[in-house]
């Protein structure tokens, strides 16, 4: 079990740019896969990015060309570079973690379910 700690939250104008990062502790010595999610108010939580521990990623249709997902795994950080925001983007974003990476299959990638650990989450609020 690993401890997820996002910061990098806060609020934009549209167009604007924010990067989260999220540090990552305990049993650090285990490969994990990871990703982003996010949750806006009376919405259900939705993947944004996933990165693989070698690097390969994945995103969201919603966010793909704007979004960039990367991680320092020396430091046990991973990021989330959000360029080119939207109103639409405002949301609580949480970083997740999960072992067993081999058996996760493409289309679970940004399924929450798929995932172990969560942290307490960073608010994102873009405004026009």
């Amino acid at each position: 079990q690993v401890q997820l700690v996002e910061s990098g939250g806060g609020s934009v104008q549209s167009g604007g740019s924010l990067r989260l990062s999220c540090v990552v502790s305990g049993n650090t010595a285990t490969q994990r896969c990871m990703a982003w999610f996010r949750q806006g108010t009376g919405k259900e939580r939705e993947g944004v990015a996933y990165i693989s521990h070698y690097g390969g990623a994945v995103y969201a249709d919603s966010v793909y060309g704007r979004f960039t997902i990367s991680q320092d795994n020396a430091k046990n950080i991973l990021y989330l570079q959000m360029n080119s925001l939207k109103r639409e983007d405002t949301a609580v974003y949480y970083c997740a973690a999960r072992l067993a990476c081999t058996s996760l299959s493409y289309g679970d990638t940004l399924s929450a379910a798929s995932y172990n650990d969560w942290g307490q989450g960073t608010q994102v609020t873009v405004s026009s």
